[in-house]
C-alpha cells in the first residue's frame, strides 16, 4: 500500500510529531510511507531525522515579508498544492486544514476543532472538514463534537507516545530548583494567560517556583496575545523563564526535570505533550475539557480556572508520586505500532469501496 501524508510544517508541532510517528510506524508494519510539508523559513528538512524507510518531501516556502496570516495561508494551499502529485498514491492522508485543502480526495486527521475570525482561515477549517471522504479522530470526545457540529462521522484511533524515549530520559542538571513546565509556547489555545494567572497565585505560597514555558513554532500571528502576556506579567511582578523552541534532543531531558508538567488548553485532540510528560514521571495538571479526562481520566489533576490550577500545580509540588504509576502505565499504554495498525485497517476498508 503507498500512502502520503501530508502535512503544513516541518515544525516540532503536535500534528507535525504525530505526522512523522504514524509514518515511521505505517513503514514498519510494511506500507510504502512519503510524507509531504511545506519547508518554511528555508527548511530542508523536519526537526528531527526520519526513518530511512519513509520517503520525505520538502516543499519549499520562503518566507514573504509583511504577508499577513490570511495570505501566508491562500499561498501556503497553493504551494501545496501545485507541488503535490496524487499519482501513484492509494491513500493521502491529510493531517491538517491546509494538507487537506491542497489535494482533491484525502483522508482527514481532525485533531482538534477550532474557531476562527480571520476569513481565509475559517474557510480552509471549514473546506478541510466537509470535503475529505473519511475521518479520522484521536479522541472520543472530538470525533463526538465533529458529528454534533457537522454530522459526520469519524474513526477513532488514538495518538500513541514514544514512552522508551521519555520513560529513559535523565533530568536536566541545568535545573536544579524546582519548576513549573509548560510546552507549546505562549498562545490561546495553550491557556497561556491563565497559567500565567495561576502561576502568580502559586507563587504566594511557593516562591522558589519558576515557571518554563518550551516551544512556540508556530503558523499564525500571536504577537497581539505575546504583548499582553507580557504585559500582565509585569503587573504580576513574575518573570517565567521563556525558552522558545527547544531541540529534539533536548526535550526529553528538560520534562523529566520539571517537577509539574502544566496543560491549561482551552482546546486539544489527544495531549501528547502532557503524556510524553506522564511517561517521564511527571505529574501532569490540565485543563478540565471532556476530551482531556477521557483521554488522562485518574493519572492527571484537573481545573477549571486560573484559581484551580495554582491550587492543583501546588498539590502535585506538595505529593510528587502521587499519580505517578499511574502516569507511567496509561502512557505505555499508547504505542504508534497499535495506532498504525488501526490506520492500516481503515486505508483497507476504504479501498474495498467502489
Amino acid at each position: 500500500m503507498r500512502i502520503a501524508l501530508l502535512s503544513y510544517s516541518t515544525k516540532p508541532r503536535g500534528g507535525v510529531v504525530h505526522t512523522l510517528a504514524l509514518a515511521e510506524a505505517l513503514a514498519a508494519e510494511g506500507a510504502d510511507v512519503t510524507v509531504w510539508s511545506l519547508g518554511r523559513g528555508g527548511d530542508s528538512g523536519f526537526f528531527r531525522p526520519v526513518d530511512p524507510a519513509v520517503a520525505v518531501r520538502i516543499v519549499p516556502f520562503p518566507d514573504v515579508a509583511g504577508e499577513d496570516v490570511g495570505a501566508r495561508i491562500l499561498r501556503s494551499i497553493d504551494t501545496l498544492r501545485t507541488a503535490f502529485d496524487p499519482g501513484g498514491y492509494d491513500i493521502v492522508h491529510a493531517q491538517d486544514c491546509i494538507s487537506a485543502n491542497a489535494a482533491e480526495r484525502v483522508v482527514r486527521t481532525v485533531h482538534h476543532l477550532d474557531s476562527f475570525t480571520t476569513r481565509e482561515l475559517a474557510d480552509c477549517h471549514e473546506r478541510a472538514i466537509r470535503r475529505p471522504y473519511a475521518h479520522v479522530c484521536v479522541s472520543t470526545a472530538v470525533a463526538r463534537e465533529l458529528r454534533a457540529g457537522w454530522g459526520i462521522e469519524a474513526t477513532v484511533i488514538p495518538n500513541g507516545v514514544d514512552y522508551e524515549r521519555f520513560s529513559a530520559a535523565e533530568p536536566d542538571p541545568a535545573w536544579p530548583r524546582r519548576f513549573v513546565l509548560s510546552v507549546g509556547g505562549i498562545e490561546p489555545r495553550k491557556g497561556s494567560l491563565d497559567l500565567l494567572e495561576a502561576y502568580a497565585r502559586l507563587r504566594q505560597t511557593d516562591p522558589d517556583v519558576q515557571l518554563v514555558i518550551a516551544g512556540g513554532e508556530t503558523l499564525f500571528d500571536y504577537r497581539d496575545y505575546r504583548a499582553a502576556w507580557d504585559k500582565r506579567a509585569a503587573e504580576l511582578g513574575v518573570t517565567p523563564v521563556v525558552l522558545g523552541p527547544v531541540s529534539h534532543d533536548a526535550l526529553p531531558s528538560l520534562v523529566a526535570a520539571a517537577d509539574v508538567f502544566a496543560f491549561p488548553s482551552t482546546k486539544e485532540g489527544f495531549g501528547l505533550a502532557a503524556m510524553e510528560a506522564l511517561a517521564a514521571g511527571v505529574p501532569v495538571v490540565t485543563r478540565d475539557l471532556p476530551v482531556l479526562r477521557e483521554v488522562f481520566g485518574g493519572a492527571a489533576r484537573f481545573a477549571s480556572d486560573p484559581a484551580g490550577l495554582a491550587e492543583q500545580m501546588r498539590a502535585a509540588l506538595a505529593e510528587p508520586g502521587a499519580l505517578c504509576q499511574s502516569g507511567r502505565t496509561l502512557a505505555a499504554s499508547y504505542d504508534w505500532n497499535t495506532a498504525a495498525r488501526a490506520h492500516l485497517s481503515l486505508y483497507s476498508t476504504l479501498l474495498s469501496r467502489p
